[in-house]
């Protein structure tokens, strides 16, 4: 643990992502996702921070997606990090209250360093420069925010108005104001008046400076909040965040509760390429290309096509003869669209909550704490999923009352617990677990356990469960 530290990074990843569906849905999100490179951005955002001079991250994130996170941070050697559970997303603002109660708990004058998990960062050395400059005027009680220098008439980002610069400083500022994503029209004049910045997202402060900021501008959200983190408790390798207490504070990002209103703020123009991953668009603009202009991922022929970005993680996926496109296939469903209507995609995923199709939240395959599921059948009265049981983990012990299931082993051994029986099964053996029988199922070996599963019953929705015990406190 680097307990002599000086910053403390705090990563906010409580987003689904709704703009990169079909791939990034609620249960697995865009930042949970590896898409410039073979780490995902959260990885990506945690190794940003990785060296001496800052502390153990703090991660404030949805309880669903704890074990998900977890499991990222071990892939890349990072098991200090504290994970924060939000019990319900509130957005920015009660997070970062959240974040500097802890951080100050060791000290109040504590300089965290807050940035979203789903942004893509080149030049790591520009951005650290940047934030220990930040740092310095942090020190003096402000709260100092990364403008980055647009490069076009972007409307999915927010914009800051730069005022004076501060003790004749070419890169430091005051803030004059913050613009929300602006219409084309109005983005294109603040690109040409030069007098306008990017909004990054990220923020560095003292812990005191912001919980004073909040005490002044938002004394509800701040009390509610404390009251959630004093009765914060541990689960498992997680901080649970008070739910009775949390769920009463205002939901208002920090932008409006604080950046908006402070008299504190600062901004730093940052020279490092920066881009909020909100829409396939982006993602075209910042990824390599071919010759004709296209970003292509997996199973994919091109002909004829040009400044698109094509992806399928599943089946062949051949394009012709188009421009512009984005067209995305997962196991589930497929998306075409005009690349630079990419942010109405977002309108999509709604009416599909409206409708109350799972396409819109979930994936076919879902993680789990000992590993994962993927349906691979779905239909009238049966199901047929594929289960992957990581080295010790183990199911909960449970029961259905509509359905029935048989197990077979593909690989790897089970032990199963059915009503009182103890079984050890290998490969090519399998199991019957009649409707309403307690059971369980662990991989006891030194090989992932894969299992193909057949439910049939009346109803196979995955609610019909009942947990008697679990190790991992669902």
């Amino acid at each position: 643990m680097k307990t002599a530290a000086r910053i403390v990074p705090v990563i906010l990843s409580g987003g689904s992502g709704s703009r990169l569906w079909p791939l990034s849905r609620a249960s697995y999100p865009k930042q949970l996702w590896s898409l410039i490179s073979q780490n995902s951005l959260l990885q990506e955002t945690i190794l940003r921070a990785n060296r001496d001079c800052f502390a153990d991250p703090i991660i404030i994130c949805n309880n669903n997606h704890r074990f998900l996170i977890a499991e990222q941070l071990r892939a890349i050697n990072n098991t200090c990090a504290r994970i924060i559970l939000e019990p319900v997303g509130k957005n920015s603002a009660p997070a970062i209250a959240a974040a500097s109660l802890i951080a100050s708990e060791d000290n109040l004058e504590k300089i965290l360093w807050v940035m979203a998990a789903d942004a893509v960062v080149e030049d790591q050395e520009a951005l650290i420069q940047d934030v220990f400059k930040a740092e310095t005027y942090a020190k003096l009680g402000h709260i100092v925010t990364f403008g980055i220098k647009p490069t076009r008439a972007e409307t999915g980002y927010g914009y800051i108005e730069i005022g004076q610069p501060v003790n004749n400083q070419t890169k430091v500022n005051t803030v004059q104001a913050f613009t929300e994503k602006p219409n084309l029209v109005l983005a294109e004049k603040m690109l040409s008046s030069q007098k306008y910045l990017w909004n990054s997202g990220m923020f560095v402060f003292s812990a005191g400076t912001m919980l004073q900021e909040m005490q002044h501008y938002v004394p509800e959200l701040l009390t509610h909040v404390t009251h959630s983190v004093e009765k914060r408790h541990v689960d498992l390798y997680f901080e649970r965040l008070d739910e009775q207490e949390f769920v009463k504070a205002p939901d208002i990002s920090i932008d409006y509760a604080i950046a908006e209103k402070s008299k504190r703020m600062l901004v730093v123009s940052s020279e490092f390429v920066w881009a909020d991953i909100g829409s396939w668009d982006t993602l075209w603009d910042i990824s390599s290309k071919d010759e004709g202009g296209n970003v292509s991922k997996g199973k994919v022929l091109l002909e004829d096509t040009h400044n698109s970005y094509v992806r399928s993680d599943d089946i062949v996926t051949a394009v012709n003869g188009l421009e512009n496109v984005v067209v995305v296939v997962t196991k589930d469903a497929v998306l075409v669209t005009d690349r630079k209507k990419s942010q109405d995609v977002k309108k999509i995923v709604h009416h599909l909550n409206q409708t109350h199709q799972h396409e819109a939240v979930s994936h076919r395959r879902c993680y789990r704490p000992w590993g994962f599921y993927e349906t691979l059948v779905n239909s009238h009265r049966f199901q047929v999923k594929q289960i992957i049981v990581n080295v010790g983990g183990e199911l909960s012990l449970q029961k259905h009352f509509h359905r029935s299931e048989h197990w077979v082993v593909v690989s790897g051994v089970a032990k199963v617990i059915r009503g009182e029986e103890n079984l050890l099964l290998r490969e090519n053996e399998s199991i019957y677990i009649p409707q309403g029988t307690i059971h369980r199922l662990k991989n006891p070996g030194r090989i992932p356990l894969v299992v193909i599963e057949i439910q049939s019953g009346s109803y196979l929705n995955e609610d019909d469960i009942v947990r008697l015990e679990d190790a991992y406190n669902r």
